[in-house]
């Protein structure tokens, strides 16, 4: 073999091997290749070993079929009360279509963000402030819908947008700040006075309860002392009785003659006189012939003053 004839042959097995790697593609996993033929769009190749033709076919773009995630830099926004607050935002999206999203914008990354900021211009441009601070689910629903439904011909699915941030002016926030301190000592304040309102309460509710247990503990002991007094009274009277039974008794038995009678009679009315109620003296009428009996005593009898 000549030196011509091995460079020919060297030049056909080179080219047959530049045909062969032209025509095998691989696409890796969740990635898809779109293949133009003559210029124009011909298939979508699927992850794995492809096979074109060389030469006429090229492969245009691969699209990352992952979900992916944009965070855009903080955006200037006017609220509907005129103050302007800075949001940055976060964007969850997938690519479902890579034909649309190739042909039908020339850059998706591009127009998303510019339809999140337009789109949050829009929004936020109907609340306040205040209400701004606060409905941040209720601002990442409505961009989620209008973002969802704005790229769904470019092939792509918004699954999540989210706030990081809303950052109200210096002045705001400053102004915001006193206020919540403002409140919070207010209701500091409250606070304290009802926990003092509330401890006056007690107290007075205690001395309440107290005066009632007192008074009840001295109504209870009047009632005892009045139940022993009487029991005391009931007793000393039964003592008497018994007392003046017995002495009764023993006078019928003795069989005692008028002047002893007289005699017990007379020694009888100082106990009788005795106590701080007895303040007026009743003489019975038998005094009389008690102080007779009493002097016949002492008189001698008839028969020595006969004599």
């Amino acid at each position: 073999m000549t030196t011509a004839q091995l460079i020919v042959a060297l030049v056909v097995v080179a080219a047959v091997v530049f045909g062969v790697v032209r025509t095998v593609r691989i696409i890796p996993q969740a990635t898809a290749a779109i293949i133009e033929r003559l210029g124009r769009y011909h298939r979508t190749l699927d992850p794995g070993l492809n096979l074109v033709m060389p030469f006429i076919d090229r492969i245009k773009d691969m699209i990352d079929l992952r979900e992916q995630v944009v965070s855009f830099p903080p955006q200037p926004v006017i609220t509907s009360d005129n103050l302007v607050v800075s949001i940055d935002t976060v964007i969850y999206f997938q690519v479902t279509n890579p034909k649309a999203a190739t042909y039908e914008i020339a850059n998706f990354l591009v127009g998303v963000e510019q339809l999140t900021v337009t789109t949050l211009r829009n929004v936020v441009g109907g609340m306040d402030l205040e209400r701004t601070l606060t409905s941040r689910e209720e601002i990442n629903t409505e961009l989620r819908g209008v973002l969802d439904e704005a790229t769904g011909k470019w092939g792509i699915r918004v699954n999540r947008v989210e706030l990081k941030a809303i950052d109200p002016p210096t002045s705001i926030q400053d102004s915001m700040e006193k206020q919540m301190r403002a409140d919070r000592d207010k209701r500091a304040a409250v606070l304290t006075a009802e926990g003092q309102r509330q401890a006056a309460i007690l107290a007075a509710e205690g001395e309440k309860q107290a005066a009632v247990l007192r008074a009840r503990g001295e109504a209870e002991a009047a009632v005892l002392r009045a139940q022993a007094e009487a029991e005391a009274a009931a007793m000393r009277a039964k003592g008497q009785a018994d007392a003046i039974g017995m002495v009764f008794k023993a006078i019928h038995e003795g069989n005692p003659d008028q002047r002893l009678l007289a005699y017990q009679y007379l020694q009888t009315l100082p106990e009788i006189a005795k106590g701080d109620a007895n303040k007026i003296w009743i003489i019975p009428s038998e005094m009389g012939k008690a102080l007779e009996n009493l002097g016949g005593l002492f008189s001698p009898p008839k028969d020595s003053q006969e004599r």
